[in-house]
């Protein structure tokens, strides 16, 4: 476990974070809603092992997180105009989108049905180790059904040893997971309303300001979402 608001601290632990995922670890990291669970998203037996030490089958596939909004494209394909809108006006940031993913990545998420749920978290340490590692497989870090850690402390409690490498930052930002939004249908449907809300994303997405049909309402979120359940 490495202090991260120690300078020195933190980049130990960044080193150590970057060698445990290059070798196949999972590594605990902070993010601007929850503390995450993560894996090398290219290395399917190490996402496996992220699934397996959350208690989750192949039906429910993490989401990947990135560095930057450029890696948009290079993991997605057939990206909405409406959805670059609001990655420019959202990233970093606790909004998690789902896309068509680019059907030539070499990688095993789960079952995703072609999909891949994106996110660029507002986190200075958690982008770090993104700038290191390339895109990571991070849910939220706690047990299936079990409540999301807002400290390393709650995820060291929940994964003990199963995780190589545990990064604290301090209490986790707001404590509410990501907005979840589906752009891979027709129009884009708010899958899970989270830290963002409607009323922020339809300014900028005005389609969203209403849900679709079948569509949970404003005050009727979901916890799992197709393509990423319970991204942080």
């Amino acid at each position: 476990m490495f202090d991260c608001r120690d300078p020195d601290q933190r980049s130990a632990g960044l080193d150590e974070a970057v060698h445990a995922l290059g070798r196949g670890a999972l590594v605990v990291l902070p993010t601007d809603t929850v503390y995450g669970i993560g894996a090398d998203a290219f290395d399917a037996r190490a996402v496996a092992a992220l699934l397996a030490a959350k208690g989750r089958g192949r039906q429910m596939p993490p989401p990947v997180l990135v560095a930057s909004p450029g890696t948009l494209d290079g993991l997605a394909t057939e990206v909405p105009a409406v959805v670059r809108d609001l990655v420019d006006a959202f990233w970093p940031g606790p909004l998690t989108v789902v896309c068509l993913a680019q059907p030539s990545l070499a990688w095993d998420l789960g079952d995703t049905d072609g999909t891949v749920a994106l996110r660029m978290p507002d986190d200075p340490t958690a982008l770090a180790l993104l700038r290191r590692t390339g895109p990571l497989a991070v849910t939220s870090a706690n047990l299936t059904g079990r409540p999301a850690a807002r400290t390393v402390a709650e995820a060291e409690a929940y994964f003990g040893d199963a995780v190589a490498v545990y990064l604290d930052a301090g209490r986790a930002g707001g404590g509410t997971a990501s907005t979840i939004v589906d752009a891979t249908g027709e129009r884009l449907v708010v899958l899970r309303e989270g830290a963002l809300s409607r009323a922020q994303l339809a300014a900028v997405a005005p389609e969203l300001a209403e849900p679709a049909a079948g569509e949970p309402g404003a005050d009727e979120p979901v916890t799992d979402g197709a393509a990423g359940a319970g991204p942080p």
